[in-house]
């Protein structure tokens, strides 16, 4: 009777695994499928850099994020309503005008011969990296808390 509860068991698990990955799939969309948050942040920031590809990150309860891929090789990612989460550079220096003030101003002075070339947004703070390649943390009011090199 154990040996029966422990293959119950297993199948299962087994089960629940493979239905969420069914379930739990990226699906390539057009950039007009983007929420208007996403398309109105990339055209105010991104003007002129076609979207090369845009990836819709489903989870089982629906849509989790979105991926942009342009065509000058940056990566944006939104959330499930549009918000930017992060931006990446891929090395190369991102528009500013998103970032808010108290992040460039910190960056500007401290370290005047750089630029930012990746932002996240989390929940509570914000990181950025320098084109040093030098990660700074701040809050989520934009005031520096630490550098990680």
């Amino acid at each position: 009777m154990k040996s029966f509860r422990k293959i119950t068991g297993a199948f299962i698990l087994v089960f629940s695994l493979a239905s969420g990955l069914i379930f739990a799939q990226d699906k390539a969309i057009t950039a007009n499928q983007l929420p208007k948050t996403a398309k109105i942040f990339l055209a105010a920031h991104f003007k002129g850099v076609a979207v090369g590809s845009a990836i819709e990150d489903r989870e089982i309860y629906g849509v989790d994020e979105y991926q942009v891929y342009l065509a000058n090789g940056m990566k944006v990612e939104f959330d499930s309503k549009g918000n930017w989460k992060e931006v990446d550079g891929k090395h190369q220096k991102i528009p500013f005008g998103f970032i808010p003030a108290s992040i460039r101003n910190y960056a500007a002075k401290n370290f005047p011969n750089t630029y930012i070339v990746k932002i996240e947004k989390e929940r509570w703070s914000y990181k950025a990296e320098l084109s040093n390649g030098l990660d700074l943390e701040f809050d989520s009011k934009g005031n520096f808390k630490k550098i990680d090199d």
